[in-house]
C-alpha cells in the first residue's frame, strides 16, 4: 500500500518536473554552448573579453556586496525575530501578519519604499514640511546609488519575513528543557542560544541563505527599478547586452549569466555536502 501510494505521488508530480526540467533545462544547456561559441566555433574569448571588461568587474563586485549584505542582514534579523516570537506566532492570525510582505512581489514592495524614502517621497516631505530638513533634497540618497542601500533594503524587507517561515518549525522541535538546563548551570541567553538552539537551526539557516543568495543574485526587477547606472547587478548589465543593438555582446551575456549560474550551483554543492548529514540528523530528532 505504502508502495502504491508512493508510485502515485511520483506520477502525480512527474508531468510537471518533466516540463519543468525540459525548458529550465534547455534554456541552461542553449546558454552555456551560446557562451562558448563565436560565429559557430567553440572558443573561450567570450569569457576572456568578460575578465577584461570594466563593466562586469564591477558589476560582480556590486552584484556580491548586495548580495551579501542582504543575506546576512535578513539573517540576523530573521533569526532574532523567530526565537524571540516563536512562543507567540503560533495561530494563523499572527503568521499572516508576519508573513504580509511575502504576499507581495518584490518590485512592488521595491516600489513603495521609493514612494516612502526617496528624496521625493513621502517620509522627506513630512521631515521638510515640519522643519527637520530645510529641503527635500537633504534627506540622505537611498535609491540609485552606488551603495545599493534602496535595493538591500527592499530584499531585506522581503526575505525576512521568509526565514522567520524557514525557522519556526525548527523553533517548535527545540527542547526547552536544555535551556533551562543551561541556565540553571549559570548560562545566559547567548550560551542558551550556542548550545541549545544554533546546532538545530543552522542547517536550515544555512539552507535559507542559500535560497536568497541564489535569488539576489540573479533578480532583474528591483535592481533594474532602483539601481544606478554603474555599476550595475550583474543580470542587469547581463540583460543589457542582450537586448541592445550590438550583437557582439550577447556573447558576454551568455558568459555573464553562465558564470552566475555556476557560482549559485558551487555554493549548494558545497553547503549540501557539507550540512547534509546535519540536517538528517536534526529530521530525525536528534539536535546533537
Amino acid at each position: 500500500m505504502k508502495s502504491f501510494k508512493l508510485n502515485s505521488s511520483v506520477w502525480a508530480v512527474a508531468p510537471a518536473c518533466i516540463f519543468t526540467l525540459f525548458f529550465v533545462g534547455y534554456g541552461i544547456g542553449m546558454s552555456v554552448l551560446k557562451s562558448f561559441q563565436i560565429n559557430g566555433e567553440v572558443t573561450l574569448e567570450n569569457y576572456t573579453k568578460l575578465f577584461s571588461n570594466k563593466s562586469f568587474l564591477a558589476s560582480l563586485s556590486y552584484s556580491l556586496w548586495v548580495t551579501t549584505i542582504s543575506t546576512i542582514i535578513s539573517i540576523v534579523i530573521g533569526v532574532i525575530l523567530a526565537k524571540s516570537l516563536h512562543q507567540i506566532i503560533k495561530n494563523k492570525f499572527s503568521k499572516l501578519v508576519v508573513w504580509i510582505p511575502m504576499l507581495f512581489p518584490h518590485f512592488i514592495w521595491g516600489y513603495m519604499l521609493y514612494l516612502l524614502l526617496s528624496q521625493s517621497g513621502l517620509l522627506s516631505s513630512l521631515l521638510h514640511q515640519i522643519g527637520w530638513i530645510n529641503e527635500m533634497n537633504d534627506f540622505p540618497v537611498m535609491f540609485r546609488d552606488q551603495t545599493g542601500i534602496g535595493i538591500i533594503l527592499t530584499y531585506v524587507w522581503k526575505e525576512v519575513p521568509f526565514v522567520v517561515l524557514m525557522l519556526l518549525p525548527i523553533y517548535s522541535q527545540v527542547n526547552d528543557e536544555q535551556s533551562y538546563v543551561v541556565k540553571t548551570l549559570g548560562g545566559n541567553d547567548w550560551d542558551v542560544f550556542k548550545t541549545v538552539e544554533l546546532p538545530w537551526i543552522l542547517p536550515v539557516v544555512v539552507e535559507t541563505a542559500v535560497i536568497i543568495i541564489s535569488f539576489v543574485l540573479a533578480a532583474v526587477e528591483v535592481p533594474y527599478l532602483l539601481g544606478t547606472t554603474h555599476p550595475k547587478m550583474l543580470p542587469v548589465l547581463a540583460y543589457e547586452w542582450f537586448f541592445e543593438g550590438n550583437w557582439s555582446n550577447r556573447g558576454l551575456s551568455y558568459a555573464a549569466m553562465t558564470l552566475l549560474s555556476m557560482i549559485v550551483i558551487i555554493i549548494m554543492i558545497t553547503t549540501q555536502l557539507l550540512f547534509n548529514q546535519k540536517r538528517y540528523r536534526m529530521m530525525k530528532g536528534n539536535g546533537s
